[in-house]
């Protein structure tokens, strides 16, 4: 009973509303932790882009990252020297990925990178989007090697461990699409054995409209674009203004108490308009 009665008094101090010297209410707040997360396609160094080329927008991605600050985040299409330039130029962050070609620096990578003073890393990997997932080749139809990178994290403030798989789904590939999101779900299941608060950023080649391909994915997850509390309607891809935009990069999350934020930046940095030809994508989410 004296132990009943303790836990009692405990809580009713935690709960309560105390007064301070002016017979004001002092409200106790428990503090919240939230994320940060981006989905980045940065568009792969393509010789042929004239005025958009890598050379004339990485000053712009690393302005860029500095601005938003995100505590974790996603790249589609980087090539290695792309990830490198990250790496050296924001030193705040490390990444885990490897090239899609042959499982190391070959080709383009699906990296995750997170800022080292707020989040830890725990594990990682990459699988192929195929019926041989442990090792470089094509899926299904598709008309090129796709890749997911996963990572268990931990949120080093409060100890919370999340899970991130971060990909970009075959553009050609109707099948292969659906697919490889079928397999990227059994692969959460598969390695978040803790049931831990869920990440998935990508590109993913399809409009949100697409059920064939998004049926299995809208009953496991939330799109952070259709559930955040404040979110714009912006489209996420712009071609570098040479064709019609439309919303096909996402976030998506599962086990968080909600999702505050998803915002598609349109910014431009160091006097560059289009910092690819997709604009980056971020969602504040809630632990």
């Amino acid at each position: 009973m004296k132990k009943l009665l303790s836990a009692v008094f405990i809580l009713a101090v935690i709960c309560s509303c105390g007064r301070n010297a002016d017979g004001k209410q002092n409200i106790i707040k428990v503090k919240s932790f939230n994320i940060k997360v981006m989905s980045f396609n940065i568009r792969y160094d393509n010789p042929n882009d004239g005025d958009n080329i890598w050379d004339n927008r990485k000053s712009a991605t690393k302005s860029m990252i500095y601005d938003l600050r995100p505590d974790v985040f996603g790249v589609q299409e980087a090539l290695v020297h792309q990830i490198r330039y990250i790496e050296e130029n924001c030193p705040e962050y490390a990444s885990v990925g490897v090239g899609r070609d042959d499982g190391k620096e070959a080709g383009e990578f699906m990296s995750i990178f997170y800022d080292k003073k707020k989040v830890k890393l725990h594990d990682w990997g990459t699988i192929w989007l195929s019926e041989t997932p442990d090792k470089p080749g094509l899926g299904w139809d598709a008309w090129c090697p796709r890749t997911a990178t996963w990572a268990i994290m931990e949120l080093i403030a409060t100890g919370q461990k999340f899970y991130y798989v971060n990909t970009h789904l075959d553009h050609g590939g109707v099948n292969a699409r659906k697919q490889s999101l079928d397999l990227i779900i059994s692969l959460i299941k598969e390695k978040n054995t803790e049931d831990s608060p869920v990440i998935l950023t990508g590109d993913f080649n399809i409009t949100p409209d697409n059920s064939f391909t998004l049926e299995h994915l809208n009953l496991y997850m939330y799109n952070a674009a259709a559930t955040a509390h404040n979110a714009d309607t912006l489209p996420t891809f712009n071609g570098f203004g040479k064709s019609e935009g439309v919303c096909i990069d996402y976030i998506w999350w599962k086990n968080f108490k909600f999702c505050e934020e998803y915002s598609v930046i349109s910014k431009e940095y160091d006097g560059i308009k289009y910092v690819s030809d997709h604009w980056p994508i971020i969602a504040v989410l809630e632990f």
